[in-house]
């Protein structure tokens, strides 16, 4: 009898305390991936329809659910099944890693016993490869075939933005070569240095997730014009644009000063200085009057 009643007495409290769960996607998510979501009690008899999802923003510093529609968060969707509330995110960005929660909306849960553990998920991306030569503004990047003259010095940099420092690899193609290393420096450079190199960059947490960037290095002879290397090609068209630049500027400088001289020389509004000239009660100007005074009228 002891025993029922103690057995009685261990589900009572059970179900008082039943606490909310919220679970995640048990593998590692990746930019663009559909994930779930999903919130139940630890009791099933508990309702789940008086559940809903939050999201802590981090910008703001305070939870808000998520079905209003807030901020970023417009394509969330939430559906409920016999036992448990389901968040749906189509398509996960990397502004989605959360912390999310579920909330208990009965009256008879206050804080902080009404919420689940928060669920932070990390949000995995890698973006496009971009290669950059020292000395040079990252902005100008790196030609497709790059032309360099013999015995000169080769210093080209990959980078990629990543949710975490990508492992690099330099290889040329047609050999077995192969450099761990984000940066390409060839010194003095001679024709057998001339190929397909190509930048490789692995995501260290996610396996397939990786990117790629191929140029082609071509040694010209040591007499080549400077015109000719890629170098030479940049600087004319620096040039170009710096002079087209200049005398944009002074013909905008010629144009306002011959428009500020044909203002200045131009005639002004007429001056009529006769309606300024007193008139006289006894002069031929004024009005009949039968007074004879010869006080001005103005």
């Amino acid at each position: 009898m002891k025993t029922l009643l103690l057995a009685a007495l261990v589900a009572l409290i059970h179900g008082s305390y039943a606490t909310l769960v919220i679970k995640g996607p048990p593998e590692p998510v990746v930019e663009g991936q559909m994930i779930t979501l999903e919130c139940r009690y630890t009791d099933a008899d508990h309702n789940i329809s008086q559940v809903h999802f939050e999201v802590f923003s981090k910008y703001m510093q305070s939870w808000h659910s998520v079905t209003e529609r807030f901020y970023c968060y417009n394509s969330m969707r939430t559906y409920q099944t016999a036992d448990s509330l389901v968040l749906s995110i189509p398509r996960t960005g990397r502004y989605y890693e959360g912390p999310f929660r579920c909330v208990s909306d009965s009256e008879n849960v206050t804080e902080p016993n009404n919420s689940s553990e928060p669920l932070y998920f990390k949000v995995h991306y890698m973006g496009e490869l971009s290669l950059s030569r020292e000395g040079y503004t990252g902005y100008l990047g790196v030609p497709h075939e790059l032309k360099v003259r013999l015995g000169d010095d080769v210093l080209v940099k990959c980078s990629a933005s990543s949710s975490e420092e990508p492992n690099y690899y330099w290889y040329k193609e047609g050999s077995d070569w192969i450099l761990p290393s984000s940066s390409l420096k060839l010194s003095k450079v001679n024709a057998m240095d001339e190929g397909q190199y190509t930048c490789s960059a692995e995501h260290p947490s996610v396996e397939f997730l990786s990117k790629k960037r191929t140029i082609s290095i071509t040694v010209l002879p040591e007499d080549a014009h400077w015109y000719e290397t890629s170098d030479g090609r940049l600087m004319l068209m620096t040039s170009a644009a710096a002079v087209a630049l200049i005398v944009f500027i002074l013909s905008m400088i010629v144009f306002l000063c011959r428009r500020a001289k044909q203002t200045k020389t131009s005639k002004g509004p007429i001056d009529d200085r006769s309606q300024k000239k007193p008139i006289y009660r006894a002069s031929v100007e004024s009005l009949p009057s039968t007074s004879g005074d010869k006080q001005p009228l103005v």
